[in-house]
């Protein structure tokens, strides 16, 4: 490194500490600057280098005077490097009041005849007040300028603003604050087309009527930092995104630590920021609107109650979990049959939340008498159902254990939780439930009509009960207890364990091909936190018997996925491959069937299915027989009682058509 250069960064590293230069020195310097600027005016207006006691004693105390401005307005507390137009502005504010002192002070003296204190006329001490304002202004222009210069980093990345004004600004201060300096910002791209050729922080405002395309070619745009403030509307434009990553153009946004020092346009008190920018992934650019959940009613549920989840290793369960300790929950069971994932649970809650007390449990759902021995000790307040097998294909082929699983399973976690008196179920369900065209989604039909039955049954056995205690004539104000059952409908969540997006990173990252069933197949998709969010929410504000429903956002195309998971990896000649449908599969996934309708609720994302409601008892007869079948391992009369008990499912490129033709 030259030697000037080096001993430039020396320098700018003492002056640009904190620690090294403290308020009062800052304070001091703007005093020094009036008192200054009263002696150059005396010498510019009366043309003697001759400075006499009593202006050297006026300049005092108009450098004095100015303390109070200061003062009122801190002008003293800002860093230099870091001024801005407020900053700016707050000099005016306080040397209009420095001035205004400054006046009455000639006024009294000049009444009183202390020559001490009147060495200015009116004018010169208005003149000095607006050279003092000059020179602070261009001590703190000088400093951010010399900042910038000596912070320089040529190698730094070109790159657009998506967002101006409030945030983009915001962002725009945060990255020039940087040392070294990461991004070398060329321009804004705002939604606003009234301020279209405009310039901002002295680079031009493009709008999105521009061709972005070329300005990125013509300005060598290397990347474009969405503004915190324009993320949702950012991932709603689709068109933007395609122009930004067939341009070959990173993309980043904040992250969410640093969205609040940049979210009113200004940076937070004199700290060095810490600007958190990654690059986006293809999770963030899906279009989908921030989903917000009244967690503290949620939590004021779950705190000091004892929680059991089931499923606890997978990926739901594991951020149920996660979402659950947090409320500090007097006890909590996780069961899960992974061995090696409940172990990695067990870690994370020793980690993470070590003062809230859990039971690691490895052990199948199905097995009724460990349930049993699990219930009667634990007696949880919520139990939290996420346990389930849910690949399409691996069902498809081994019926029998979806049903032993999925439905029997269920079954024995629902009997349990009535029986020791939860006061809660919440099941996890999915949309391949609705008009099921696989054993998976069917299997989980079933589940959602039994657990429904047994809240109905429940109910009305708590109505008789009340009815009975009212015409005693004793209790009439008791309401019987009972569990209430809920069941969360929703669709694929981003990220979890064999869904596509890890799959396909991983055939992106080896080279390709990228494997899609079907050029037409379309997938609603949901963040895991939102999902669980959502979840938790449901289930502690449903009242039982209700299937409640997620609005997932917009369907996504997979086949475009694929190819902007390509493009945002900046792979080369990673190719797309059709593999057909898989057995079971569906083009298009639904939330509701055709004879569904919904009421609203407490969220604006959750709705109440109305669906067909069944008999108790009718449910368990045929369940029981279900189960008897599977245990035969006759995959054809496995799934033959299955159709009969959901008579909408309708096989889908599946062996099992043909029982759809009988």
């Amino acid at each position: 490194m030259p030697l000037k250069l080096n001993v430039a960064k020396r320098i700018s590293g003492w002056y640009f500490s904190k620690k090294l230069l403290p308020y009062w020195v800052i304070l001091l310097a703007d005093t020094a600057i009036v008192f200054l600027s009263v002696l150059f005016t005396y010498w510019a207006t009366n043309r003697t280098a001759t400075f006499n006691i009593p202006i050297i004693t006026t300049a005092l105390a108009y450098a004095l005077l100015s303390w109070v401005g200061a003062r009122i307005f801190h002008t003293y507390s800002g860093v230099l490097r870091y001024s801005s137009f407020v900053d700016l502005l707050k000099l005016v504010y306080a040397n209009l009041v420095t001035l205004a002192l400054a006046l009455v002070m000639f006024f009294i003296a000049k009444w009183q005849s202390f020559e001490w204190l009147c060495a200015m006329d009116v004018l010169p001490t208005v003149l000095a007040c607006l050279l003092g304002t000059l020179l602070m202004w261009s001590m703190r222009v000088v400093v951010k300028l010399m900042f910038d210069a000596v912070n320089a980093n040529t190698g730094a990345m070109r790159v657009l603003i998506y967002g101006a004004l409030t945030g983009g600004i915001g962002l725009a201060k945060s990255i020039r604050s940087q040392s070294p300096v990461q991004y070398e910002l060329i321009g804004f791209i705002s939604h606003n087309s009234r301020i279209k050729d405009m310039r901002l922080m002295g680079v031009p405002v493009y709008t999105l009527d521009d061709d972005i395309a070329t300005i990125i070619r013509r300005e060598r745009i290397q990347g474009v930092l969405v503004s915190p403030l324009r993320v949702d509307e950012f991932r709603q434009n689709q068109k933007i995104q395609d122009v930004l990553i067939g341009a070959g153009c990173r993309i980043y946004m904040a992250h969410e630590e640093s969205e609040a020092s940049v979210r009113n346009g200004e940076l937070q008190d004199d700290e060095k920021v810490d600007v958190q920018i990654k690059e986006v992934s293809v999770e963030d650019l899906l279009p989908r609107s921030e989903i917000r959940v009244d967690m503290k009613t949620v939590g004021e549920q779950l705190a000091g109650k004892k929680v059991l989840i089931t499923g606890s290793a997978g990926s739901i369960g594991a951020e149920i979990v996660r979402q659950v300790a947090q409320f500090k929950p007097a006890r909590m069971m996780l069961i899960d049959q992974a061995e090696t994932p409940q172990h990695d649970i067990r870690l994370m809650m020793a980690k993470d939340f070590p003062d809230v007390p859990a039971d690691i449990i490895v052990t199948s759902i199905s097995r009724r008498t460990r349930m049993e021995e699990v219930f009667s000790e634990f007696r949880p307040d919520y139990v939290f159902h996420a346990a389930a097998y849910k690949h399409v294909p691996m069902m498809e082929d081994n019926p029998s254990e979806a049903v032993m699983n999925n439905i029997y399973g269920t079954k024995i976690i629902a009997d349990m939780s009535v029986k020791y008196g939860a006061k809660k179920f919440v099941m996890i369900s999915t949309d391949k439930a609705v008009n099921p065209t696989n054993v998976m989604g069917c299997s989980k039909r079933i589940c959602e009509i039994y657990v429904q039955s047994l809240d109905r049954k429940l109910k009305m056995e708590a109505m008789e009960k009340r009815r009975e205690q009212v015409k005693g004539g004793h209790g009439a104000n008791a309401q019987p207890e009972y569990t209430q059952f809920v069941t969360t409908r929703f669709g694929n969540v981003l990220g979890s364990n064999g869904s596509v997006i890890p799959l396909f990173k991983e055939q992106i990252k080896n080279g390709g091909p990228v494997t899609v069933t079907d050029e037409r197949i379309v997938r609603y998709f949901m963040l895991i936190p939102e999902a669980c969010k959502l979840v938790l929410e449901a289930g502690t504000k449903g009242n039982g018997g209700e299937i409640f429903v997620f609005d997932m956002g917009q369907p996504v195309k997979i086949v475009d996925l694929a190819k902007r998971m390509i493009a945002l990896s900046h792979a080369k000649n990673v190719k797309i491959q059709f593999t057909g449908l898989r057995e079971g599969e569906k083009l298009y996934e639904e939330v509701l069937n055709e004879l569904e309708g919904t009421k609203p609720t407490f969220h604006e994302k959750i709705r109440i299915a109305q669906v067909r409601e069944y008999d108790y008892e009718d449910v368990a007869k045929e369940i029981d027989e279900l189960v008897d079948i599977s245990k035969h391992f006759d995959n054809m009369e496995t799934v033959r009682k299955m159709k009969s008990i959901v008579p909408e499912y309708k096989s889908n490129n599946s062996v099992y058509e043909v029982l759809d033709t009988q």
